[in-house]
């Protein structure tokens, strides 16, 4: 991390520094035709972008004075040229001369900025010394593909790049950990220059999204997911829309969800929409988490006020709390974090509070007059299939609702480990198929059998379903999962994932926010993307 502490006051933008002019957002153009690139533009301006970047390196073929020209002047945006060498991670191979000469001839055909790599600032920026337009300037770039190094350096490398005479100063490092990004915050938000700070790859992805927070120049946005220009940049679509780009500012509160994977989680989705809809301040984004323990050391200040938590950390991210509410202590299993005022990081569980209610609707639906008083899961018998953090969140809630619990595990020795907390009974995944010891019981499968790619798995053959009421399925990608169907086809009710997704965001959104839940936008939002 280099001798310098990543402190609060690093992470809490200065915020008499209200910036007049906001982070821009900038699409690169990646077309291999000047007749592709000036749809890409007018699809970029369509999108919402700020400015485009004409990347002479991805042009087929290129001459210069005609196509320069055309793009520069049709552009229905403000443009900044690029010209990037293979060496510099870009696509051109040819004459260096040349290559600057492009860069030059775009100045004087009135592009906006040009971007030069800090190799040959110098002489570039003399070449040019004196003939600079008005409104041109000139972005002086560093690229690092391996890692992102420590904090003096990054400085020091600021400070070269700015005594080449830089009007912006650009560094794109790589992530490889999620802490790395810090380290780039930090030199951005103290730089006296413009400063674009990126840091690469999908660990690096809050850079992008928080630029806006911590003052970058701009920020890049691909016009579609296939044709980004540098590893783990989001659309310029996501940016706008899915994490409300326009809305961030140096006040803006840090949420999140902390997993490997990550990507793939719908939560930023329905969050963002909610902060957007209430006017709250606040940004929801993926944060790919290595090392919990480094996560939290990292980013500890106020701006970060919470994350939802899946796997592979519910477990381990326990140990990083300074308290845990009673039930998810018991459980063994965290899923949603807060940071309060005062610092400290209060860990809840709200899975089983999610799955457990919708199980319990789903009874009420079945059996009618039940009291809301009282439980429907009273006296059931509960078969729960997995003995993870979410098979421990349904076996620990349906006890404390007066369920007999069962656990089924593939390997018995965990199932007996769940089962002997819930003074329960224990057996492995294959005697499920001949255990029925009772009609009625509920099912409740916390097990990856079914899900996406394998699609076809099931936990549990058909015909041993005929046994139980009700079946509920955490798995929510398939929504409609082979073990619900067939469970279905049976007769049997049925409980989604989503349900339990929905439900436990509910709970997340109340306890990061003190307000109550937009539940119908939750939901609309759910059914439309899930």
């Amino acid at each position: 991390m280099g001798s310098l502490p990543f402190t609060t006051s690093d992470l809490r933008t200065n915020t008499s520094g209200v910036r007049s002019n906001p982070t821009l957002l900038c699409t690169p153009l990646m077309g291999t035709t000047v007749d592709q690139m000036l749809i890409e533009m007018r699809k970029a301006k369509e999108i919402g972008a700020d400015l485009v970047e004409i990347r002479l390196d991805c042009l087929r073929n290129f001459s210069p004075r005609q196509d320069l020209d055309i793009l520069i002047k049709q552009s229905p945006l403000p443009t900044l040229v690029t010209y990037r060498p293979i060496w510099g991670g870009g696509q051109y191979e040819g004459d260096e001369n040349k290559r600057q000469d492009a860069l030059r001839l775009a100045m004087e055909l009135g592009a906006n900025y040009i971007n030069v790599e800090l190799e040959v600032a110098h002489e570039f920026n003399n070449s040019i010394s004196g003939k600079k337009p008005d409104n041109f300037k000139v972005i002086v770039s560093s690229h690092n593909f391996h890692n992102t190094p420590s904090v003096e350096a990054i400085a020091n490398l600021v400070a070269r790049i700015q005594a080449t005479g830089a009007d912006i100063v650009k560094i794109a490092t790589t992530a490889l950990d999620i802490s790395d990004v810090a380290r780039v915050i930090q030199v951005t938000v103290h730089s006296q220059v413009p400063t674009i700070g990126i840091v690469m790859g999908e660990r690096g992805l809050i850079s992008r999204l928080l630029s806006p927070k911590y003052g970058g120049y701009l920020t890049y946005g691909a016009l579609e997911a296939g044709a980004i220009s540098a590893p783990g940049q989001p659309t310029a679509k996501d940016l706008l829309d899915l994490y409300n780009f326009r809305l961030i500012g140096p006040e803006t509160k840090v949420y999140g969800i902390i997993g490997k994977p990550v990507g793939h989680s719908k939560s930023p989705l329905l969050f963002n929409a909610a902060f957007k809809k209430v006017g709250l301040d606040a940004i929801y984004v993926h944060f790919l988490v290595d090392d919990v323990n480094k996560f939290f050391d990292t980013y500890s200040t106020p701006d970060f006020g919470g994350c939802s938590c899946t796997i592979p950390h519910k477990e381990a991210a326990t140990k990083c709390m300074d308290e845990i509410d009673p039930i998810a202590k018991k459980i063994g299993a965290i899923n949603n974090i807060c940071r309060r005022p005062d610092g400290r990081l209060v860990a809840f569980n709200t899975d089983y509070i999610g799955a457990i209610s919708a199980i319990e609707d789903g009874l009420r639906e079945l059996n009618g007059l039940i009291p809301q008083s009282e439980s429907p899961l009273k006296g059931k018998l509960f078969v729960v299939l997995g003995a993870g953090g979410a098979g421990k969140s349904l076996a620990y809630g349906a006890k404390q609702k007066g369920a007999r619990v069962v656990v089924a595990n593939r390997t018995y020795e965990r199932a007996k480990e769940l089962a002997d907390k819930v003074d329960g009974q224990a057996m492995t995944l294959d005697e499920i198929a001949d255990f029925h010891p009772e009609e009625g019981m509920v099912l409740a499968n916390t097990t990856s059998l079914g899900m996406k790619p394998k699609i076809d798995d099931t936990p549990i053959p058909k015909h041993a379903l005929k046994h139980y009421c009700l079946a509920f399925d955490a798995i929510y990608t398939p929504k409609d999962t082979r073990l619900l169907r067939e469970a279905k086809e049976t007769g049997l009710a049925i409980v989604y994932g989503t349900e339990m997704l929905i439900r436990q965001g509910f709970e997340q959104y109340k306890n990061f926010t003190g307000l109550p839940a937009p539940e119908e936008l939750f939901r609309e939002l759910m059914s439309k993307h899930a």
